[in-house]
């Protein structure tokens, strides 16, 4: 077995790795880019190696500098984790002109799997179900306008390179082949280096389900069942599950047996993925084989009791899989939630910043898991992806373990940066999603203006009205028995309140009870047991004997409770501020729909207007670059160009102003 292994990457993954190796009594290394210096991968790792600067392009992605710290440490293996490296079959070639082993598939196997359209070749000659579709090169975008109209919109515009949702567009229009064709290939060329496109025939009601598989050295190969990833965002994945709920039992044996079966025609080693797309009839079709692990492999080790890193890591050093298929099992159910660093209500944007307070849920064995790179006071770096965690629950069954999901992300307190738990909360809380009747369509279709938080009614609204009176009377008793005036908006002696949310008043009153207190909301009374302490942002509690937990910030005067996914802003009241408090007037704010402001930290690629021209509702003025994803900007409205307050290559920062509007 290896006694060093280097791993060519950062954040979770690299911690991932770094956990397995450390429980085989193996040593590791990790490289760090300058804004990786204090990383939580760089602490756990036994040495750590100075690659260069902080852009992916000038560090991560130059393998003569992770050869380099191969040499300078004596690593004996590679683990390329996911991204940067791990795709790049040069760089699994240099590798092995070194003696150091990839833990990973063999070179050929992942420049055969890493090129969509060859991939798609190999996988028909295998008998692999593939998707219509042209599968050549195309050189325009009036080429592309051809073959979409061959093939029938809707299509898929898709870089030959790409992942990860990069360089992949849906065109149900001749407008949008256009367009989807340009931003494509834009996207692609700087994410890969690689602008090749191609197009093919998008599937209606499509349900995006992956097969895990691992194979030897000595010809074995099985697969692991599948993993439901439907829940998607502009092609990116945002909640995965395994088993899928929509699945039989022949489609699951079926799928199995074809991502095997092209797993041995491309000579594959190692832990890998292919990827269908599934119609509502369950007819499947070859996406694209993923030759490295998963972000969201934690479903399938919960479920399987593998390790697929250990897998990797004795499969790279020459042992045979001591499983076989007949020895798969799986147990309950698992489901993944990709914490990110975005903000949701500006439609998902990346949000950068430092971890000011970070409190993640308690991991459980078996029940839940958080795989993450950071802490608190970490920084999210705009060079990288914004993953904060993933976080994953398992129970005997899918119910069980979205009641633990809900629970998890219930607890997971994140300020100093935007973040999307309460996004990912709505998810699972959702009816469609707890029947398992959704595709890869859900998100748009259950959120088509974007997210915003749900108001509580009913009887959620007297819960948070319930909670947020305890804590307030709680902080007032404290002030009683200090003995002075009490904190600012919190006066003494003081039983009954009203509470205020939105413009609506609710009477409320407490009666404390040695483990918690009777709460009335509305004319109903609640009980409520809990063992919160003062200060603590995170609300465990009984409310009528059924847990739930709720966060509390303090803003000022009021409370701002989350729960489930749904939000509210409260202000605890007596009855005479109450009165009050209606009468005073609110504050509005600035007009600024004569401007377009840049929506998130990035560079300002292309500006498509000048001052002093008229601009159409809808027409593109703008195109910003972030995490390397383009993003189109449009005039919500017509009107002519005042003045241009930024240029193209100009760093942007949220809410800077582009372009203003006479």
């Amino acid at each position: 077995m290896f006694s060093k292994i280097l791993i060519a990457n950062r954040g979770e993954i690299a911690c991932r790795v770094i956990r397995t190796a450390r429980d085989m009594g193996i040593a590791t290394v990790a490289v760090y880019s300058d804004a990786d210096a204090g990383s939580l991968a760089v602490r756990m790792a036994d040495e750590a190696v100075h690659i260069g600067p902080s852009p992916a392009a000038e560090s991560y992605l130059i393998a003569d500098k992770i050869l380099d710290a191969i040499r300078q440490t004596g690593a004996e293996a590679v683990h390329p984790g996911y991204g940067f490296l791990s795709e790049n079959a040069d760089f699994a070639r240099a590798l092995e002109a070194e003696g150091i082993a990839f833990i990973g598939p063999p070179p050929d196997a992942i420049a055969a799997m890493g090129d969509k359209i060859e991939s798609k070749k190999l996988a028909d000659a295998a008998g692999v179900t593939t998707v219509p579709g042209h599968m050549g090169i195309i050189a325009d975008d009036t080429e592309a306008l051809k073959i979409a109209r061959e093939i029938g919109y809707p299509v898929m515009i898709k870089a030959s390179a790409g992942g990860g949702g990069k360089g992949m567009r849906i065109a149900a229009s001749d407008d949008e082949v256009a367009e989807g064709f340009r931003s494509a290939q834009n996207e692609a060329r700087s994410s890969f280096g690689d602008d090749r496109i191609f197009i093919e025939k998008f599937v209606v009601e499509p349900r995006h389900i992956e097969i895990q598989v691992l194979a030897d050295s000595h010809g074995n190969v099985i697969h692991l069942g599948e993993r439901e990833c439907s829940i998607q965002r502009r092609h990116q994945k945002v909640i995965e599950e395994a088993p899928s709920p929509f699945l039989k039992e022949e489609t699951r044996q079926a799928m199995g047996e074809q991502a095997c079966a092209l797993s041995r025609a491309v000579g594959y080693r190692s832990a890998g993925t292919v990827e269908f797309i599934v119609d509502k009839d369950q007819n499947f079709y070859f996406l694209e084989m993923n030759t490295r692990l998963q972000v969201e492999h934690p479903v399938t080790e919960m479920i399987t009791g593998l390790d697929l890193v250990e897998q990797m890591i004795r499969v790279a050093d020459g042992e045979k899989l001591s499983i076989s298929q007949d020895d798969v099992k799986v147990d309950g159910w698992a489901i993944e939630s990709r914490v990110y660093a975005e903000d949701p209500a500006r439609n998902f944007l990346p949000a950068i910043g430092r971890l000011a307070r970070y409190r993640a849920p308690v991991q459980e064995e078996g029940s839940v898991r958080i795989d993450t790179g950071v802490g608190e006071g970490s920084e999210i770096s705009m060079y990288y992806d914004p993953m904060i965690a993933k976080l994953a629950t398992h129970g005997a069954d899918r119910n069980a373990a979205i009641i633990r999901m809900q629970d998890a992300l219930d607890g997971y307190y994140i300020r100093g940066t935007g973040h999307n738990t309460a996004f990912l909360a709505s998810i699972i809380s959702h009816p469609r999603f707890a029947s398992g009747d959704f595709t890869t369509n859900f998100i748009a279709e259950e959120y088509p203006d974007g997210y915003a938080p749900l108001a509580p009614e009913g009887d959620l609204l007297d819960r948070f009205c319930a909670v947020a009176t305890f804590v307030h009377a709680r902080y007032a008793g404290r002030a009683n028995q200090s003995g002075h005036a009490g904190e600012p908006g919190i006066p003494r002696n003081v039983q009954d309140w009203q509470v205020q949310i939105g413009g609506e008043m609710n009477a409320a009153s407490v009666t404390f009870r040695e483990d918690g207190a009777d709460i009335s909301v509305r004319d109903h009374t609640i009980a409520l047991d809990t063992n919160w302490s003062l200060g603590d942002p995170v609300f465990a509690a009984r409310l009528d004997g059924e847990a739930a937990i709720f966060q509390i910030d303090r803003l000022g005067v009021s409370y701002r409770v989350t729960h489930r996914g749904v939000e509210a802003s409260l202000r605890v009241l007596t009855p005479r501020a109450a009165k009050l408090a209606v009468l005073m007037p609110e504050k509005e704010p600035p007009d600024m729909s004569k401007f377009v402001l840049s929506p998130m930290p990035g560079l300002l690629v292309s500006l498509s207007v000048e001052e002093g021209v008229k601009v159409l509702a809808g027409e593109e003025v703008a195109v910003i670059e972030a995490m390397k994803m383009e993003n189109v900007l449009r005039a919500s409205a017509d009107g002519v160009v005042k003045t241009v307050h930024a240029a193209s290559g100009d760093s942007l920062s949220v809410d800077q102003a582009i372009i203003e509007f006479e």
